[in-house]
Formats: structure tokens, C-alpha cells, sequence
């Protein structure tokens, strides 16, 4: 296709953000995303929230992610850039709110590199061989010594390949995606055929041992964490071949294969424990090592000992291959952050390869300062999925704005019943931040803090002529929200809070607050002109052959 008017195609292929990605490529950059230690550990650490429904557990966090998977189909189908979930509230809402969002979003997406191969080396650390001589755990699971070398040299993998280039990068993912699609399915049919229990439906306290709270309880615990990841193709737009067509279609196919994987793993994980572990209660559905392998165990308990060694592999493969996304994906955001001028422009300029190196680079700088301060798995979840959760709420306030401001656009997919949807989908998003619990949400919303900090110190030190326009105007509804947010939590009944709210009566208060936000956000977004303008300076990156500084 020509190159649109006033661009060269003298240099086509060099300084580019290359449209590489095919809807096969998309797709399974998303399945991929979902598929990672999430299927290795998330249903262990339901089961141990909710019991036996934890299965309601999975079923309100699937229909909570089709909603937002929804919204966010309609955003990159209309707007195919490089970083969306970054850029689509900065369309709707200026400089500020994009910050905000886009941080939110670099947040979660850095930090879950390093998270992958954490839940990777917990794994194999439960194969003898491995644990006697290389002894990557410490008996709290935190990372050794050696076990923080070892997730540097995975790091480092990550490094190499996304520097390669996406097409390489999305390409290697298919084949490894479509490994660990396989074996969970295989584990799911082998445990259920060898080793399976209906009793244990009832065990232990009956199908709701936690009462409603532990079905709310769980979905931070690892059950929101491992739906989530359908939006990393959104990262992608940029380089999508298709975007308009392929956009949609990809994170709908990857949400619903995502869903049914690890409701089938929940079942085969609870009809396979042992009823004597879970007699009382389920506190501690399996034991001792089998805590960082469960899977494994359970086979090994099965009978199936080549089932475990197969486990075993892909407790390398399906983090691993998440954690390369990630870093990638990471790189995206930064990337997206420096080229609208919200961090240093150096991230914003890819190289003559057409990537962005400079982001790549920091994405990885930053996994690996994450191995100091949080050296395990569990230790990182719930703040990820918070941040995840914020980052997710951005984006039906914007697809509302956008649908009024710049009702002209073409959408490709539009949104059913979309008055209706995209307010839920800002409150499916805000309740899973408040199940998260104060103690989680309080450090999200200082680390947002910090955030624009450094964003007020990136424009202290950008010329005047190159500083962008600061849309606080837009953004007023941004401060309230996060803030009343921690309050709410404070107040409420998960993770420290005072538990001053009843039951029932937290999650109207939750829902409540979040219409008024919302619509008060929608009011307060840019003029329909502010708009064009904001997504007019993205029309050569929206075109087929985009024009990018080079490095």
C-alpha cells in the first residue's frame, strides 16, 4: 500500500514500527499472555481461598474479562497504535490521564517478566535433580542466589529475542503457545480419567467453605491474574498487518480459549486432591512441595509419573514464554509513553530495525532490579492485578468518551449495547481493585504517585517548545478516583481493611462510586477538537506505513 501523503517511501522498512503481525501472530500473542504460570499455581491458590467455588471464582473473573475484552476490541480496532491501553486515554482525555494509564499499564506489564520466571525456577526447584544441585529456593520459596543467576539468564533470552524483532518474536510465541495450550488440556484429561473425586465438591466445608467472600477473595489471588494478559495485542497495533480486521477478532478467539483452559484445570485440580487433605478445611489443599508444583503432585500422587516430567518442562516453557511477551509488550508502553512525550523521547524512538531498543533495554533493567525486592511468585500477584485493574478501567471511560468526541471514526467492531456495557466494565474493573484488599491497593496508588512525579520532572526538563500540553482539566475526575479508591478499601473487608462495611453493602458503595466517576469523567473529557488533534499527531502511525524517529 502507498504511504500516506507527505511521507517517503524512500527508506521504506528502516526506522519503522514494522506491520509484521498476522491475526494467527495477534492471537496467540494474547492466548499467551493468559496461558503462563497463572495454569501452573492460580488454581491452587483459589481452591485454598474458596474451595470448591472457586469454579464461581473463574466463571464472574471470565465474564468480568469478556466484558473489558470487549471494550478494549473496539479501541484497537479504531485506533491501532503502538501502546493503546497507554494512548486511547490520552485521545479521550489528554496528557495526564494517558500518563496515568500508560504507567499504570508499564507497571504491571514490567513487573511480570521477572514474575514468570519467578513461578518458572519455583517449579522446577521441585525436581530433585534440580533442587541438589542448583538449589534455587530458599525454604520460604524466595530465590537463592542462584536462583536469581538463573532467572537473569532467562532475562537475558527475553533480551536477545525481542531485540531480534517483533515478527521473530511473534512468531516463536505460536509454536510455544500452542505447546502450552496442549498440555493443560492433557493434564485435565489424564487427571480426570485417572484420579478423580466428585466428593470433593463437598469437602472440607461444602461447595462454599469461605462463604461469598472467598469466591470474591480468590480472583486477586491468582484467578484475575491468570485470565489476564488478552490486551497484549493491543500493545501490538502498531505492527499489526490487519489491525482493523484482525484486532478484534484475535483477543475475543484468545479470551474464550483462555476460559475454558482454566475452568477445566480448576475442576481437574479439585476432583484430584486428596479428600484427606482437604477433610477440615481447605487451608492447605496440598502440602510441602507439592505447594510450587502442584500439578505435579497430583500426577505423581495419579500414578502418572511421565505426566509430572511433562509438567516439569512446561513449568519452564509457559512462564518462560509469557515472560518474553512481557518484556516485549513493556517495551510497547514506554515506547508509546516517549513518543507522546510523557517520558524521556528517547523510548520513543525505535531503531533502524524497527524496534524499540532503548525500551526494550529499560524493560529489561527494571525485571531485573524486581528479583530484590519480591523474590517470589506470590509476593507480586495481587499488586500486578491491581495494577492490571487500573490500567483496564482506563479504557471503558475512554471508549465512551471517544464514541461522543470523535463519533466519526470508522470501528471496525463496535461495542454491543455500549451505554450499557462500558460503565459495568468500570465496575467489574473497580471491584477487582477493591477484592484486592487496602494493603495491595494503597501501594498501586503511591507507585501511581511516584509515577506522575516523574512525569512532572520529565517536562521540568524538556525544552517549551517540545513539552506537552498538560490536560489537568480533563484529568480532574483521576485524583478523586484513586484516592476515595484507597479510602474505600481502607473501609472495606479484604486485605487489612476495617471492615467497616457489611457484606453486600461494599460492593453497591463500590459500584456507586464508580458511576459516579464515570459519567463525571465522560463530562469532563476533551472537546471534540482536542481529540482530532490528539489523534491526528498518531495519523501516520494509524496508517499502514508509519514514519517513527529513528534512534
Amino acid at each position: 500500500m502507498a504511504a500516506p501523503a507527505g511521507v517517503s517511501n524512500t527508506h521504506a522498512g528502516e526506522g519503522k514500527l514494522r506491520r509484521d503481525v498476522g491475526f494467527w501472530g495477534l492471537m496467540f500473542v494474547s492466548l499467551g499472555s493468559i496461558i503462563g504460570s497463572g495454569w501452573l499455581l492460580g488454581a491452587l491458590h483459589a481452591a485454598s481461598a474458596a474451595g470448591p467455588a472457586s469454579l464461581l471464582s473463574w466463571i464472574l473473573a471470565a465474564i468480568i474479562m469478556s466484558v473489558l475484552a470487549l471494550v478494549h476490541a473496539e479501541l484497537g480496532a479504531a485506533y491501532p497504535v503502538a501502546g493503546g491501553t497507554a494512548r486511547f486515554p490520552l485521545f479521550a482525555f489528554g496528557s495526564v490521564a494517558g500518563f496515568t494509564a500508560g504507567w499504570a499499564a508499564w507497571l504491571q506489564a514490567v513487573t511480570l517478566a521477572p514474575i514468570e520466571v519467578e513461578a518458572s525456577i519455583g517449579y522446577l526447584d521441585g525436581v530433585p535433580w534440580i533442587k541438589q544441585h542448583l538449589d534455587l529456593l530458599h525454604p520460604d520459596q524466595t530465590l537463592t542466589v542462584s536462583g536469581i543467576f538463573w532467572g537473569s539468564v532467562l532475562m537475558v533470552i527475553f533480551l536477545v529475542i525481542n531485540i531480534v524483532g517483533v515478527k521473530f518474536l511473534s512468531e516463536s510465541n505460536t509454536v510455544t503457545v500452542i505447546w502450552k495450550t496442549l498440555v493443560p488440556l492433557l493434564a485435565v484429561i489424564v487427571l480426570v480419567t485417572v484420579s478423580f473425586h466428585p466428593g470433593n465438591f463437598t469437602a472440607g466445608g461444602g461447595f462454599l467453605p469461605n462463604g461469598v467472600d472467598g469466591i470474591f477473595a480468590a480472583l486477586p489471588l491468582g484467578v484475575a491474574f491468570a485470565l489476564q494478559g488478552f490486551e497484549q495485542c493491543i500493545q501490538l497495533g502498531g505492527e499489526a498487518r490487519n489491525p482493523q480486521k484482525d484486532l478484534s477478532r484475535a483477543i475475543i478467539t484468545a479470551v474464550a480459549i483462555g476460559t475454558v483452559i482454566y475452568i477445566a484445570l480448576e475442576v481437574a485440580f479439585i476432583g484430584s486432591l486428596n479428600p484427606a487433605d482437604i477433610l477440615h478445611n481447605w487451608n492447605n489443599p496440598i502440602s510441602g512441595q507439592g505447594a510450587t508444583a502442584p500439578y505435579a503432585a497430583l500426577a505423581v500422587g495419579a500414578g502418572a509419573g511421565w505426566l509430572a516430567f511433562i509438567l516439569y518442562v512446561d513449568a519452564f516453557i509457559s512462564p518462560a514464554g509469557t515472560g518474553l511477551l512481557y518484556l516485549g509488550t513493556s517495551a510497547r508502553l514506554s515506547y508509546a509513553l516517549g513518543r507522546d512525550g510523557q517520558l524521556p523521547k528517547r523510548l520513543g524512538k525505535v531503531s533502524l530495525r524497527g524496534i524499540p531498543l532503548w525500551s526494550i533495554i529499560l524493560a529489561f533493567v527494571v525485571g531485573e532490579i524486581m528479583f530484590l525486592p519480591f523474590p517470589s511468585w506470590q509476593s507480586l500477584v495481587g499488586v500486578v492485578t491491581g495494577a492490571t485493574f487500573i490500567m483496564y478501567a482506563y479504557a471503558p471511560i475512554s471508549l465512551y468518551a471517544l464514541r461522543k468526541r470523535d463519533a466519526g471514526r470508522a470501528r471496525p467492531y463496535r461495542l454491543p449495547a455500549m451505554k450499557f456495557l462500558a460503565p459495568v466494565a468500570f465496575i467489574f474493573a473497580n471491584l477487582v481493585i477493591y477484592w484486592g484488599g487496602f494493603d495491595t491497593t494503597w501501594k498501586i496508588i503511591a507507585a501511581m504517585v511516584v509515577g506522575v512525579v516523574i512525569f512532572e520532572i520529565t517536562q521540568v526538563f524538556t525544552s517549551p517548545v517540545q513539552r506537552v500540553v498538560q490536560h489537568w482539566r480533563s484529568a480532574m475526575w483521576v485524583p478523586p478516583w484513586l484516592l476515595v479508591t484507597v479510602l474505600i478499601g481502607w473501609l472495606g473487608r479484604y486485605g487489612g481493611g476495617l471492615k467497616l462495611l457489611p457484606d453486600w453493602i461494599d460492593l453497591l458503595v463500590v459500584a456507586a462510586f464508580s458511576l459516579v466517576i464515570f459519567y463525571w469523567g465522560v463530562s469532563v473529557a476533551m472537546t471534540s477538537e482536542e481529540v482530532n488533534a490528539a489523534v491526528e499527531k498518531e495519523a501516520l502511525e494509524l496508517a499502514v506505513e508509519p514514519e517513527i524517529r529513528t534512534a
